[in-house]
């Protein structure tokens, strides 16, 4: 009998896995395209135009990865209400603005209703009704309120019925409505309270009725009180309407306001770098590392408001240009929380750094492995590679004499359990039933494969790892040459990265199609021959020899991998190219912006700028914001670009590329203490201006047109 091999898309064959049907990222269908998000920190409600969550839908009010309320329907007279135009205010509240279709006993658009509402330390919402009837009008309003506690993986694909577990109470003088749900150790709660009791509850519906007189007002307050944990920021707090009008305080606006400043001839770049700061600060997480409180980065809106590594590091990487705290907390957090042990179901090992953190039932009960889970094979390098960065910029010697076990316990890691087989090349395979079958940057099961759509066997060692683990081990030679004071590990480290690199060109480089680098090694060492867009961040982390580098861009910038938005992720020569396929086609804003700062490193500037200004149009065509992933048609067939159709938005990495655009633009870079620009402003964008860049310690503002740029310390 044939033994089946492993591979991602079957990484334990034989082992039957808990994973739910559909365990992937999913739409919100029933909701619409134009569905509203309000998001605080690891807190989110999504809802259709009309403000309302359909029972059975996948929207609802999540807190912590548990799905607090799955329905909250409001109707008029038994009818649900017209959207006229509804919009988020700020990341955490909304406004819809509404009116009654004809009704029993009510003529159409005789009653305006808006709600108001906003996530801080809990759920509020606002109802208010106005009558234009000349004459007295009797109104049924109905809020029909579900709760299933969910887990957020089983609101993408399937939810265990839980109703055997829920208790329901109702408040003494049906104020409120209480939900209690209790299995296996795990516990959740959702009060819903209300400023004006019903005038009577049926079954989980609170019914007022009301009567107005012609232009009477009318209105209800409801507040669903959340549970403090890990990731919740410093919540915005006030009357409803205060804060939908901004005369609250806003730890948000004081967070912003400590950021640098963009200023640019472009209106549309500057409005989607404010886009950028505000989406960024709306995936905060904020976490207690002894005793310090530190930010840090959650990966995007609906799924990953959770700590990631991967997208945390390169998100904290992108935005160091607009401050140190982002990486500061994103180094601090995932050092707390680097492997210690080793252990099959989590992945974990000594010195690893993490995947991704949950907390809902199906992880705190065992049933999934995010405790955290730490099945990435790229985190651990780009977390050396952001503390080097973050040297850089700060030169803050005792974060890195703080962090010095953690970085030793980095490089043993690589060097070890890394490279799997001993042949210097760090590969992945999981030992987890419940563990990513990819587990790079590309970790669809589908994401690394052949030209000709074969799914390769584990391990496999991508090319881009072996990209970072080069940069990650000069950099920290760099370290060890400074702060760290070990000359003898800087001239081990120096040497592993030389060697690392012959043997990479040796073993990667494919000749045909023009020349290029597999996107990996199979687990028979077989080069995995499809052309991505890998390539590009190869020559963000410099492995690529300067006699290939011109053969590489010209790979990164032939019309079978530009797409005229940004760079594909998968050529359209190879067979399984799908302009709709996650990793088979689709363009990445981090994804491009990593290739952009490569293609800078390599003197590459005017196709860096092509990339560019493709992707600052593409975000005005979405109110000035990057989804997570853009399709692969070419912008020559559709006119304008279209988004992946389950993109994250907003979406951290996304958020942070249009930052590290700018900064490839302006080449700005800290060298002995100063900050040193060498400007390639493209004409397009006129003059730009950073006030307030953070650096060594200091302020210093920056200013460019053309290729003529400056930077000064700023005023105090």
């Amino acid at each position: 009998m044939a033994v089946v091999r492993p591979t991602p898309a079957d990484a334990t064959p034989g082992v039957v896995t808990a994973a739910e049907p559909g365990d992937q990222r999913a739409v919100p269908p029933e909701l619409g395209p134009d569905s509203i998000a309000v998001l605080s920190g690891p807190t989110f409600l999504y809802s259709d135009r009309c403000g309302d969550v359909p029972p059975g839908s996948i929207g609802g009010l999540v807190h912590l990865d548990t799905r607090l309320l799955s329905g909250w329907l409001l109707t008029v007279n038994g009818g649900r209400l017209l959207a006229l135009r509804s919009e988020t205010v700020d990341h955490y509240s909304a406004q819809f603005v509404l009116t009654n279709p004809e009704l029993p006993g009510l003529p159409p658009d005789s009653v305006g209703a808006r709600r108001l509402r906003y996530v801080g330390e809990g759920f509020h919402e606002r109802i208010e009704l106005l009558s234009y009837r000349t004459e007295p009008v009797r109104i049924e309003l109905r809020l029909a309120v579900a709760a299933d506690f969910a887990d957020l993986f089983e609101v993408k694909s399937g939810v265990r019925d839980r109703s055997a577990d829920i208790v329901r109470r109702h408040g003494v003088d049906g104020a409120a409505l209480s939900f209690r749900y209790e299995r296996n150790g795990f516990q959740a709660r959702a009060d819903v309270r209300s400023s004006l009791p019903p005038d009577r509850v049926e079954g989980d519906e609170l019914v007022w009725e009301v009567e107005l007189q012609s232009r009477q007002e009318w209105q209800v307050d409801l507040e669903v009180p959340l549970p403090p944990g890990l990731g919740v920021v410093e919540p915005v707090r006030g009357d409803i309407a205060d804060v939908l009008h901004g005369r609250g305080e806003d730890p948000l606006r004081r967070w912003v306001e400590t950021r640098a400043v963009l200023r640019s001839d472009s209106t549309a770049l500057e409005r989607i770098v404010r886009r950028s700061r505000y989406d960024l600060a709306a995936l905060r997480l904020d976490l207690e590392v002894k005793g310090q409180r530190i930010m840090l980065p959650g990966a995007g809106l609906p799924w990953f408001l959770t700590v990631f590594g991967r997208d945390t590091l390169i998100t904290a990487y992108q935005t160091l240009v607009a401050g140190p705290g982002l990486a500061q907390g994103a180094l601090l957090a995932l050092a707390r929380l680097q492997g210690t042990r080793c252990d099959d179901f989590t992945d974990e090992e000594p010195g690893r750094i993490l995947h991704e953190v949950r907390s809902g039932e199906l992880t705190r009960t065992g049933t999934k492995p995010y405790t955290p889970y730490y099945g990435t094979a790229d985190a651990t390098q780009l977390w050396l590679i952001l503390l080097s960065e973050y040297w850089r910029w700060s030169g803050d010697d005792d974060m890195v004499h703080r962090l010095r076990e953690h970085a030793l316990a980095a490089l043993h890691w690589i060097d070890t359990y890394g490279d799997r087989d001993g042949d210097g090349y760090v590969e992945y395979a999981t030992r987890s039933p419940e563990g990513l079958g990819n587990q790079c940057w590309r970790d669809s099961p589908d994401g690394v494969c052949f030209s000709d759509g074969r799914i390769p066997v584990l391990p496999i060692a991508t090319c881009e790892l072996q990209g970072y683990t080069y940069d990650a081990k000069l950099r920290l030679a760099e370290l060890a040459d400074g702060p760290l004071a070990d000359p003898r590990l800087a001239t081990r480290l120096r040497a592993d990265a030389a060697r690392l690199h012959e043997r990479f060109n040796r073993d990667f480089w494919l000749d045909e199609r023009g020349g290029f680098y597999a996107v990996g090694l199979d687990g028979d060492k077989t080069p995995i021959d499809s052309k991505t867009s890998n390539m590009g961040h190869l020559l963000w982390s410099g492995i690529v020899p300067p006699e290939r580098a011109e053969a590489v861009v010209r790979q990164l910038m032939h019309e079978d991998m530009f797409s005229g938005w940004g760079i594909r992720t998968l050529s359209r020569e190879d067979r399984p190219y799908n302009a709709l396929g996650y990793h088979l086609g689709t363009v990445w804003p981090h994804d491009n912006s990593i290739a952009v700062l490569g293609l800078v490193r390599y003197g590459y500037r005017a196709e860096a700028n092509r990339i560019s200004l493709a992707l600052l149009d593409a975000a005005e065509q979405f109110g000035y914001r990057l989804p997570e992933a853009l399709s692969g048609y070419m912008r020559e067939r559709t006119m304008f670009a279209v988004p992946y159709p389950t993109a994250c938005s907003p979406q951290a990495w996304a958020a942070g590329a249009p930052l590290a655009l700018v900064r490839a633009m302006l080449n700005l870079n800290p060298v002995g203490g100063r900050l040193e620009i060498d400007a390639d402003v493209p004409p397009e964008l006129g003059r730009i201006t950073a006030e307030r860049v953070r650096a060594f310690g200091r302020c210093w503002d920056v200013e460019a047109v053309g290729r003529t740029g400056y930077v000064r310390l700023a005023p105090d």
